[in-house]
């Protein structure tokens, strides 16, 4: 008796703990980009003060028009979305096809297929190669730049190609049997059950589109109209610093703080920007994170 006790006076002190370091595990994870948003909604004067904490200390919405108070901010958003959505398509459609043709073991050139993509992960031109390859093929400022370079990823490739490998045999060789062809089998067979590890790909490819400005600098910066949203809010925060730069002297900033002007810093203008880049890829995730675990455990393991 004495020692069932004991056992479960043990279970309550390990789940105390648990919960314990688990909650403090999801503040020191979660408080940094709330804290962004506090800052983002604060005054830029006020929050240089310090002490911004888990609320606003002056409440505004000065930092984010700034940012939308001109019409370029929609239309690269539209950019962001379109590149987003073609690339995800794209990148995910074409992946699973070389993945398939190339887990199929009787393809006579599976070996070498496989070698060169393996080898791309690893050795890369650089570039100034890569630029001159992009002008040869007349994608410099062109809205097809965010999308050909990177319709097959190597790392995709790897994942998908292992969770394809996964799937049983038998089912290919009954469907051959009833007479279907191999693409039949790919879109009829091979993608349903694909869906977990196609929403993994999927995440990564969509996230790392909709993340991306150091392309649309190298390639498309003198086409105003394909300016991705990144790169716009890249712009306005280089903006916002060089302005702090130019009008850093504390006693200027301090009259214009006591005037009740609205400014701008280079802190407030980054929180706001981490905000709207943020928010479209958590809205999307908590419906793909179910088939992103499942996808990423059965993809990854390779037996």
């Amino acid at each position: 008796m004495k020692a069932v006790t004991l056992s479960k006076a043990e279970n309550i002190i390990f789940h105390i703990l648990n919960t314990s370091f688990l909650c403090f595990l999801a503040f020191i994870t979660l408080y940094p980009f709330w804290n962004t948003i506090v800052i983002s909604f604060n005054d830029a004067m006020d929050t240089l003060r310090g002490g911004i904490t888990f609320l606003p200390r002056r409440l505004t919405f000065f930092n984010y028009k700034v940012i939308f108070q001109t019409g370029a901010i929609p239309h690269a958003f539209f950019i962001s979305v379109a590149r987003t959505a073609i690339n995800l398509v794209t990148s995910v459609f074409f992946t699973a096809m070389i993945a398939f043709a190339l887990s199929r073991r009787e393809f006579v050139l599976l070996k070498p297929f496989t070698l060169v993509l393996i080898l791309s992960m690893y050795i890369n031109a650089g570039l100034i190669p890569t630029y001159f390859l992009i002008r040869r093929l007349g994608m410099v400022n062109s809205f097809w730049v965010y999308v050909v370079p990177g319709i097959v990823n190597a790392f995709n490739f790897v994942v998908m190609r292992t969770y394809m490998r996964s799937i049983p045999e038998s089912i290919i060789e009954s469907a051959r049997i009833d007479g279907y062809g191999d693409f039949y089998i790919f879109m009829r067979i091979i993608l349903p059950l694909c869906l977990p590890v196609l929403a993994t790909i999927g995440l990564f490819v969509a996230v790392g589109a909709w993340n991306s400005w150091f392309d649309t600098m190298i390639y498309n910066s003198g086409r105003v109209n394909l300016h991705t949203l990144q790169y716009k809010l890249m712009e306005y925060l280089q903006s916002s610093q060089s302005q702090s730069r130019s009008a850093a002297d504390a006693g200027a900033m301090a009259m214009a703080s006591q005037a009740g002007s609205s400014m701008v810093t280079p802190m407030s203008i980054r929180a706001a920007i981490t905000v709207i880049a943020s928010v479209p890829i958590l809205a999307v995730y908590p419906f793909m994170q179910r088939y992103f675990v499942v996808g990423l455990n059965v993809g990854g393991v390779k037996e």
